[in-house]
């Protein structure tokens, strides 16, 4: 277990794991990339940009310095949007202490490399890091206000993801581990663009027999990508993969579910982006998703028919209408 954790980065998920932390006892600091908005949170003791209504603990302390935020921690946590993370790992990269372990919390692939979060941070720190990633069905609000939750810790160090999961386990934060660090990150990037869909769907009123059948669907899609690329089957089916997948769908919180709901009402996709202030991850993952299926000669459709609604090359009713039409063959 770790006792000092610095958390870089001051959006939903970065402050409520800050406030987790801090309620577990734990010496926390939270670094953010402006130093005004920081002195803002750091102020109000609340992030009402991106965690209105919630008081910071006391305890949380604020460092917007890039060469004392990282001082003294044991365990770094990038809560930093996945394609904004290597632009802040490079600034920060002379400031980071060698061999502190790294656990991500971002999900998504990066649109140039096609890189997982954890793959960011190794290509851009030296080496001598370890790296997980803490994912599953985490809506920060609900985790904010003590509702029951779960998710998993995942590295390929055992070790790693076992003081992950004693130092994040509290009494409605239940965390699990697992080995499959590709698997689950895998599953928090693709299960964003099926939200995307699922929320074009309630937008349209299309019904609950076609959002069980997206899911299904979509689930078999992220499946297929994942095997291909070398993760293990069980993962799909766990909170990482099934489990987060369902929350993101059916949640009306959840940024790629809404941003889908309005492109569903009407709006395109540029106009439904442009009014929310939070990063929809699933826009920008969706061409990493595309590329990588090509890549490793998988076949997605669902996630190809976000693609390009998002591009604009077919409107909704064209996509749902091809996604519909195709050739028949066994489940």
């Amino acid at each position: 277990m770790f006792s000092r954790i610095t958390v870089i980065g001051d959006g939903a998920m970065g402050s409520v794991c800050a406030m987790m932390l801090c309620e577990k006892g734990l010496d926390v600091t939270m670094w953010g990339h402006d130093a005004e908005q920081l002195a803002q949170i750091a102020a109000k003791r609340e992030n009402t940009l991106f965690l209105p209504g919630h008081k910071l603990p006391d305890s949380l302390k604020f460092q917007a310095d890039d060469s004392k935020a990282m001082t003294d921690a044991q365990l770094i946590v990038s809560a930093v949007p996945c394609q904004f993370m290597r632009s802040i790992w490079r600034r920060l990269k002379e400031h980071t202490p060698e061999g502190v372990p790294i656990v991500s919390v971002a999900k998504g692939i990066e649109n140039d490399t096609l890189l997982r979060p954890t793959e960011i941070l190794a290509d851009v720190l030296d080496a001598g890091h370890k790296y997980a990633t803490l994912s599953g069905p985490t809506i920060a609000d609900e985790l904010a206000n003590h509702l029951p939750a779960t998710a998993t810790a995942a590295s390929g160090d055992d070790e790693l993801a076992k003081n992950i999961q004693y130092t994040f386990n509290s009494p409605y934060f239940r965390v699990y581990t697992n080995n499959d660090l590709l698997g689950v990150e895998l599953c928090g990037a693709v299960k964003n663009v099926i939200a995307i869909a699922a929320g074009i769907i309630d937008g349209m009123g299309l019904g609950d027999n076609a959002k069980a059948a997206l899911l299904t669907r979509g689930l078999a899609e992220i499946e297929r990508l994942g095997l291909a690329m070398g993760a293990k089957e069980q993962t799909f089916a766990g909170l990482s993969g099934l489990g987060d997948l369902v929350t993101t769908c059916i949640s009306p919180k959840g940024r790629n579910r809404s941003f889908g709901e309005r492109v569903g009402r009407g709006m395109t996709a540029r106009q439904a982006l442009a009014a929310t202030q939070s990063v929809v991850e699933g826009v920008a993952t969706c061409a990493g998703v595309g590329a990588l299926a090509r890549q490793y000669d998988v076949e997605m459709p669902i996630s190809g028919a976000i693609g390009d609604i998002i591009s604009e090359k077919k409107t909704v009713k064209e996509a749902l209408k091809d996604l519909m039409s195709r050739r028949l063959k066994a489940e």
